[in-house]
């Protein structure tokens, strides 16, 4: 809520007391923006909340709550419409002051965290020995948008890249790779990426079909859990190699993330086994030590277990996480863990979080968050996939991305006739294409499936990362075009005249609220949907002004306008930035 609404909430539960009594105290107003802006900013529907307690009509109450009502600072007098809605409009004194009371504050009015705390956002979590695929895309992006505006927000926030990057898959690469390439075991960089993939695939094959081989595979991983000299300088060479090729991508989406493999957990399993075991919690099933899990059955609807250690001693998935949990909460001191996975492992996460809760390893101080998200489609509808089937690389995803803007740029500077370096080209390309992919994967609900369309994700036109970056450009262009410097308009006065300007105005001032409303639900579309918005209210006012110049208008009207454009500029800079998205001066 944002400190007007928030002081208007206060104004209506004191008329509320005031006008039926101490009882009447912490009822909530029900204050919402108005459903019709022409009726006013916020309406109040507490009335008709009340009718049947009060035993009154919902307009006569409404007329005894408005009686009491001291709003006058903020609002015009209040008025009551329909069977009692009390609908409030905000002056235009009110505004035009808030606005002047920004301009020289970096945050733009946002309030940092009351309380600040120690936050973990687990995401992107790719596998050693594989590349990234468009699968890593939505947790990568989502996972920092979610990182920088908490970040912002004033909590200190550990990133953390819970990598794959132990088991039984290393015991299997291992051992093929000694057969096939043993320089791979012992040189760095002696394979490209694109050929370890391709050895973890015929590896992979041939653990599924050739049981020698398979035991071959367990005796390395052995070797690995036990530290033999050989088998670990083979592991960490692999994990190397992988972790410079996450590294390029990360550093192509801008993305800060600290690695902290499966590995790191190791040694920790089994003291989570043991504790759970002390806990009662333990029961053996199979040869397998387990713990049955309330509200989870199997197909003939019996208690489901989760298996925390496997009856050949080896662990799982779930040891790991319980490990990592414990960790998070006991050493790292975290107060909320945030994990950014596709929706598909939600009952992964459930039953984990519920054995972790049945310990008791989870304080009452301490919250526990998936974050879930959808799959990526092709315009298909079905699962984003090359021509040949094949799960579609996140580097290629991105530099045909880059690629299409280059050549989008391209064709328009020859039908404006422009001349640029390449260097601006190559910029503004990168800029673009890696902005298109955030922002059309941030835009959606991140609970949602969402169709993957390099079209509509370039376009000028809509709730695209292109029109948001135009926006932008087009008032820098503004100060260009008159020798202006933002910085130096100073403290003048805002002056709201027109009906596109208080619109403008009344946007730039909900950005607190939506930022509060994505810290608590993370859900960085609402952030988009506010930036598509405040665009479009500013092309609305620049565009009414096409007729008397924001540059060319008398004063005072001439810096209120520019104050404005500033504002709005620095908005969208901000904004974008919490998305991961850099602003372009030009385009």
């Amino acid at each position: 809520m944002n400190p007007t609404q928030e002081k208007l909430k206060d104004q209506l539960e004191q008329a509320l007391v005031a006008a039926f009594g101490a009882d009447f105290a912490g009822v909530d107003p029900i204050l919402v923006p108005a459903s019709n802006p022409k009726f006013g900013d916020y309406q109040a529907n507490v009335a008709l909340s009340l009718s049947k307690k009060l035993g009154k009509q919902p307009r006569a109450i409404a007329s005894a709550i408005v009686d009491k009502l001291d709003v006058s600072e903020i609002c015009e007098p209040p008025e009551i419409a329909g069977p009692g809605f009390i609908n409030l409009k905000l002056k235009t004194a009110y505004l035009e002051a808030q606005l002047n009371a920004i301009q020289a504050d970096p945050r733009l009015g946002v309030p940092a965290a009351k309380m600040p705390k120690r936050e973990i956002v687990d995401f992107s979590s790719p596998n050693i020995a594989k590349e990234m695929h468009v699968g890593h895309l939505r947790s990568t992006i989502i996972g920092d948008s979610i990182a920088r505006i908490l970040e912002f927000q004033g909590h200190d926030v550990l990133r953390l890249n819970h990598v794959g990057d132990w088991g039984t898959q290393f015991g299997m690469l291992i051992a093929y790779l000694r057969e096939v390439y043993p320089d791979a075991l012992t040189t760095a960089n002696a394979l490209d990426i694109g050929d370890l993939v391709s050895f973890y695939r015929k590896a992979k094959l041939r653990f599924d079909t050739d049981e020698a081989f398979q035991e071959t595979a367990r005796q390395e991983v052995v070797r690995l859990q036990a530290g033999a000299e050989d088998t670990l300088h083979a592991w960490k060479l692999l994990c190397e190699q992988s972790r410079q090729e996450f590294q390029i991508i990360y550093d192509l989406l801008d993305v800060q993330v600290i690695e902290r493999g499966e590995s790191f957990y190791n040694p920790l399993l089994s003291g989570v086994v043991e504790d759970l075991d002390k806990s009662g919690l333990l029961v053996e099933n199979q040869g397998a030590k387990c713990v049955f899990l309330e509200g989870f059955t199997n197909r003939e609807g019996e208690p489901l277990p989760l298996i925390v250690q496997k009856s050949d001693g080896g662990y799982n998935y779930a040891t790991t996480d319980l490990a990592s949990l414990r960790y998070r909460i006991q050493q790292d001191q975290a107060k909320r863990i945030i994990y950014v996975t596709d929706a598909g492992q939600g009952n992964h996460f459930a039953q984990f979080f519920q054995v972790a809760r049945k310990a008791g390893w989870i304080p009452d101080d301490v919250e526990l968050v998936h974050v879930p998200f959808g799959l990526v489609l092709g315009e298909d509808g079905k699962k984003f996939k090359t021509r040949s089937g094949d799960t579609v690389r996140l580097r290629d995803l991105l530099d045909e991305a880059i690629a299409r803007a280059h050549a989008d740029l391209k064709t328009r500077l020859q039908e404006e006739e422009r001349q640029e370096t390449e260097e601006f080209i190559n910029e503004v390309a990168r800029v673009v294409g890696i902005s298109a992919v955030k922002y059309a994967d941030l835009s959606q609900n991140r609970t949602s499936n969402y169709i993957f369309s390099y079209d509509k994700m370039l376009d000028f036109k809509g709730n695209t990362a292109p029109y948001m970056l135009y926006a932008y450009a087009r008032i820098q262009g503004i100060s260009r075009k008159g020798d202006i410097n933002f910085k130096e308009l100073g403290n003048n006065a805002v002056l709201l005249e027109h009906e596109t300007e208080l619109a403008l105005a009344k946007y730039l001032l909900q950005l607190d609220e939506v930022i509060s409303s994505v810290e608590q639900d993370l859900l960085p579309n609402r952030l988009c949907e506010y930036l598509y918005e405040l665009s479009k209210k500013f092309n609305q006012f620049y565009d009414r002004n096409q007729g008397v110049q924001v540059l060319e208008a008398e004063e005072p009207q001439r810096t209120s306008r520019l104050i404005l454009c500033d504002l709005t500029a620095r908005t969208l800079k901000l904004g974008l930035s919490l998305l991961g998205i850099q602003v372009l001066e030009r385009m």
